[in-house]
């Protein structure tokens, strides 16, 4: 919150941010890692568990899907509160408290004894994770130098990448050996173990100064971002992006645990391997912007994305692994080029414009993700199709503007 007024305490010195290769830098990037890895995992562990939630609970895919929906929905939701708590408390703490509590609950729900519970805990694992992605980019941002910030923040990302696949592969993995709840209680206890290996190499903020923030500041900068056309079109297209992004995965085990394919639990949560593909091209997508321009790659991304999911349309497994492999990849470089443009953009409150691109990412995870249930049950698979097809056709739609307004403005401030 740049505009917020500043409180300082006498504690707090101008340091410089920790270099890299230097033994506090290597403890802050190993600790933020962790921090991801915990964070992302208690948020995404049940995604392959969906198809076991619907035969325990004799509930339909649409509303065993909303314990996906319901955590991304309440940190969307959280994500900006989170933020201005840790303005005025202190990044590590947020984050400390935020890693833990999520991971702690989810040791007890499974255990649920109805649905409704669990999906009531599962929305208030939403609201304790918000605070390590709501906080993470900015405490890197604050102890490390600027040199060795963008090696920092690809280690954090790898983090949250790699958590939410091993959230999701360890509980399918699992299942075939021992009751899902045990399944889920493994998921979670890995999870609880990186929160504490955070707690225990974080370094403390040197260079965090608290503020004293007013709920007038905070509505002003957000609002400044949004009256911007590009920048709110940015952050629709993190909706859709995302939205059909959780879509495909959200259904996709349901799928391929039925007749054509009819696999087993175990071979569905493989599939969730596809997200290394992402691991590589979102950070392929991110030099290739740099090179040829971020709307030339954007429109690349989203095509990608859409002719994987075309391909998985057959009833052949190839083609549909296939298919789900380039709609990943193209998601994740779409979602480095958009997130990277919003920064880019934002010439002052980054922080507030950060928090309005995720508030979209999570919302459209939420809200595109469990509407993408009604499709599903009304015509299966293809239904998927169609549903996140059209969201993929409002994503170039917001893209062209984008670009368009861009494009208009560097005209005018050549003329």
């Amino acid at each position: 919150m740049s505009s917020a007024v500043r409180t300082p305490s006498p504690a707090v010195t101008d340091l410089d941010g920790h270099p890299a290769g230097s033994r506090e830098f290597r403890k802050a990037t190993l600790a933020l890692f962790a921090a991801g890895m915990a964070a992302f995992m208690a948020m995404y562990h049940v995604q392959a568990m969906l198809p076991v939630f619907s035969d325990h609970f004799g509930v339909s895919p649409t509303t065993s899907a909303l314990t996906v929906s319901l955590t991304t929905g309440l940190l969307a939701l959280t994500i900006i509160p989170a933020s201005v708590l840790s303005e005025r408390y202190g990044r590590v703490r947020v984050m400390v408290i935020s890693a833990v509590a999520a991971s702690v609950l989810g040791l007890v729900l499974p255990w649920s004894p109805n649905i409704e519970l669990l999906l009531a805990g599962r929305a208030l694992v939403g609201v304790l994770c918000a605070g390590v992605p709501a906080v993470a980019m900015a405490y890197l941002a604050e102890e490390i130098d600027g040199p060795s910030l963008g090696k920092a923040m690809g280690y954090y990302v790898s983090g949250t990448t790699i958590g939410g696949l091993t959230g999701r592969l360890v509980p399918g993995l699992a299942a075939d050996v021992v009751d899902w709840r045990w399944a889920l209680e493994i998921a979670c206890l890995v999870s609880l173990g990186f929160a504490i290996v955070f707690i225990r190499l974080v370094p403390p903020s040197r260079n965090f100064v608290p503020q004293r923030v007013t709920a007038r500041i905070v509505v002003g900068n957000l609002a400044g971002h949004l009256r911007d056309v590009p920048m709110l079109c940015l952050f629709g297209l993190a909706f859709v992006l995302m939205g059909g992004f959780v879509t495909v995965y959200n259904f996709l085990a349901y799928r391929l645990l039925d007749s054509p394919f009819s696999l087993p639990q175990s071979i569905v949560s493989l599939v969730f391997v596809m997200y290394l593909a992402g691991t590589f091209s979102s950070s392929y997508a991110g030099r290739m912007s740099d090179r040829h321009g971020r709307g030339r790659v954007l429109w690349i991304s989203i095509a990608v994305m859409v002719a994987g999911l075309v391909i998985t349309v057959p009833d052949w497994l190839p083609s549909t692994l296939v298919g789900i492999f380039f709609f990943t990849a193209g998601f994740f470089g779409a979602h480095s080029v958009a997130s990277s443009w919003v920064g880019a953009r934002a010439s002052d409150h980054r922080a507030e414009a950060s928090s309005l691109y995720l508030f979209g990412y999570y919302l459209g995870s939420s809200v595109a993700g469990a509407l993408g249930g009604l499709a599903f049950t009304a015509a299966g698979w293809v239904g998927v199709v169609g549903y996140v097809g059209v969201l993929m056709v409002i994503g170039v739609v917001l893209a062209g503007v984008v670009l368009t307004r861009t494009a208009n403005e560097k005209a005018a401030a050549v003329a």
